[in-house]
């Protein structure tokens, strides 16, 4: 079975508090520089950890992932020029 799962862009204050952000998900990547974390949570679960993440004070911004809701099947636009050609030869 094949849990539906969101990520979360976490920003914070200090390093130090990256131990502390582990146990709200599944912690994909740590940015030292910028200062974020990136994790992952099952969307029943979204809110609450949402919630509870905006709530530490160590916490400056919580950013959620739209990547769930962008649709990704794509439809072709190119011409098949095969195709094409069969269709103007007049067989």
């Amino acid at each position: 079975m094949i849990v539906k799962r969101q990520g979360l862009i976490v920003w914070f204050n200090q390093m130090k508090h990256v131990k502390h952000i582990k146990k709200f998900g599944h912690m994909i990547h740590v940015s030292k520089k910028l200062k974020y974390a990136i994790i992952y949570v099952d969307q029943n679960q979204f809110d609450d950890t949402y919630q509870s993440l905006l709530k530490l004070p160590f916490i400056t911004k919580v950013e959620p992932s739209y990547k769930p809701f962008i649709k990704t099947e794509f439809e072709s636009k190119i011409v098949d020029k095969a195709k094409e050609y069969d269709y103007k030869m007049g067989i």
